[in-house]
């Protein structure tokens, strides 16, 4: 494959606008490119995470959504264009499932905190939120395939699950556990 990018600086941006995949030109605050920029966003936050230390399985995997973010990102910049594949929202449904089924059931709501893993986890999960609903809005103005809102969805999804894993994750072999919240009104009714 040769160089795709051979200059970047171009100043063709100052303008306020950016070039799409098909070499059509859009403002740089279209819905396209606020999707765009959300789901480069998470991707970074994801190359930031991988900085921690966490199991193999997760390190793989987390590995893998950042390559099928570069193909969201690029199935977002060329409009009627098919990158993201309906087997990579497969792939998150197993990792959800595996992930969860070995954490225990929560009975409180977590927040976002623990190790520095985890609070990355949560970034992560909030950002994919965030480009979810870009993805949800440029779907009300211009034709989207699902896949790629289905993805972000079950993304934010296993960012929270994968936040409890890396809470529980420990090279020494202890065991953590979450942070729970301290809900005023459920500890008074536990009290009564």
């Amino acid at each position: 494959m040769g160089n795709r990018l051979t200059q970047i600086a171009t100043r063709t941006g100052d303008d306020g606008s950016t070039g799409l995949g098909d070499n059509t030109r859009v403002s740089k605050d279209s819905l396209r490119v606020h999707a765009m920029g959300d789901v480069d966003e998470l991707n970074s936050h994801i190359g930031l995470l991988l900085c921690e230390d966490m199991p193999g399985d997760v390190r793989e995997l987390l590995i893998d959504i950042q390559h099928q973010l570069f193909n969201l990102g690029g199935e977002l910049s060329i409009p009627g264009f098919e990158l993201l594949k309906a087997e990579a929202l497969l792939s998150l449904d197993e990792a959800l499932q595996t992930h969860n089924s070995q954490l225990p059931r929560l009975q409180e709501f977590i927040l976002p905190a623990g190790t520095r893993a985890a609070a990355q986890a949560h970034v992560c999960r909030t950002v994919a939120r965030r480009a979810e609903r870009a993805v949800v809005a440029l779907g009300q103005a211009e034709t989207v395939r699902e896949v790629p809102r289905h993805y972000l969805n079950r993304l934010s999804d296993l960012m929270f699950v994968l936040s409890r894993v890396l809470n529980r994750f420990r090279t020494d072999g202890s065991v953590g556990d979450d942070v729970y919240w301290k809900s005023e009104r459920l500890a008074r009714s536990a009290d009564e």
